[in-house]
């Protein structure tokens, strides 16, 4: 299926890498607002380009747009691509509020197309196992979640010299301002309603802790950087999580049954193991046993992206899922509607007011099948 990439920014080149692995999709050309940058990527990856968002909307070839713009473009750029006629993969969020992001998923239904949403780590192997052991009740009865995305004092490193493969800066000041629950919040938020049904209600903190992190006129100056928050799903289960930029690195998930806990210690690596420890019962004592069992991971043996970065993910495997689906008349893992209960969910948390508040969820979210090798 024919793809064009719309945004040249820092986290493209791990979306050309990754297409590599999925030679179904044909880039036809790559565009960036700044012409430079266009020409900088293209010339790197040895692809086409196009001279501007028209051109890239006027080309019939094209299918799908894969949306990478700055996070505050992409109900403008997806919009316009739902109504030039063609599917949409976009970088999350698929809005900044939940109203853009609620047009564009009914746009692309009245107009018989598909719009989706990163992040796809459901799609990953880990997410997978743990999914698996859950339908296979491997930890028992679950109730409890504690999912966290901390990573560290982000203020204090030298985020100034981060460079792409390609050369391009991490856009700190862009990532600031956006904040770190709607860049990351969704690494584990698309898991949930997967394993777990709609979610029901949100209860959530957010503030700004460290105010300008040593950067200029920031607008907002005042995102939060730290979040936690509590969500009811409708088949009982609770999960807290935790987002931040200030807390020391942990991206672990620990789930909680009747009869252990199930836990891996990184969502942004598709092969980070999973473990459980049973719980046992010593005469009077119940302790959680002190030697984890590891799952066995489910899914085809791959090898490691062909790219540096602090994670291991194949960012185009849900473009792939989206272009099968379009293909084979279904929906998409990562469906509108899906993307559009996580993205309501990372903006209740988000824009939650220093008091905290409980948000009751307006969207559910549909059932989703696993892939076929979890099965």
């Amino acid at each position: 299926m024919n793809v064009a990439l719309i945004g040249c920014g820092f986290v493209a080149d791990y979306y050309v890498r990754t297409l590599e692995n999925h030679p179904s999709l044909k880039i036809l050309g790559v565009m960036d607002r700044d012409s430079a940058r266009t020409e900088h990527f293209s010339q790197f990856h040895k692809l086409p380009k196009y001279p501007s968002l028209e051109a890239v909307l006027a080309d019939e070839r094209v299918q799908i747009v894969i949306n990478l713009t700055n996070p505050r473009s992409h109900y403008e750029v997806s919009k316009a691509a739902l109504l030039a006629g063609k599917h949409v993969y976009s970088e999350k969020p698929l809005g900044m509020t939940f109203e853009e992001a609620k047009e564009l998923v009914e746009l692309a239904e009245s107009k018989q197309l598909e719009i989706s949403g990163a992040p796809c780590s459901l799609l990953g192997e880990t997410a997978q196992t743990i999914w698996k052991a859950l339908r296979e009740q491997a930890v028992g009865q679950v109730s409890l979640v504690y999912a966290e995305m901390d990573d560290g004092f982000v203020p204090a490193m030298a985020y100034q010299t981060w460079l792409s493969e390609s050369g391009i800066p991490w856009p700190y000041k862009d990532e600031f301002e956006v904040g770190c629950t709607l860049e990351h919040a969704g690494y584990y938020l698309t898991w949930l309603p997967a394993f777990f049904g709609s979610a029901v209600s949100v209860t959530a903190f957010a503030d700004c802790t460290i105010p300008n992190k040593g950067v200029d006129h920031l607008d907002p100056p005042n995102t939060p950087d730290f979040s936690v928050a509590c969500i009811k799903f409708a088949s009982g289960v609770v999960a807290r999580l935790t987002c931040s930029i200030v807390a020391s690195h942990d991206h672990e998930l620990r789930i909680f049954g009747d009869q252990g806990v199930m836990y891996t210690e990184d969502c942004w690596f598709y092969r980070s193991p999973v473990y459980i420890k049973r719980r046992l019962r010593i005469r009077r004592k119940t302790i959680e046993g002190p030697l984890a069992q590891r799952y066995p991971l489910v899914g085809p043996v791959t090898k490691r992206q062909k790219y540096r970065g602090a994670q291991q993910m194949d960012f185009a495997r849900g473009i792939a899922d989206l272009a099968e689906a379009i293909e084979n008349k279904r929906s998409p893992r990562l469906s509108g509607r899906y993307s559009l209960h996580v993205n309501e969910m990372v903006l209740a948390i988000h824009y939650a007011t220093a008091q905290g508040c409980t948000y009751q969820m307006q969207t559910d979210c549909p059932v989703v099948e696993p892939l076929p090798w979890a099965l």
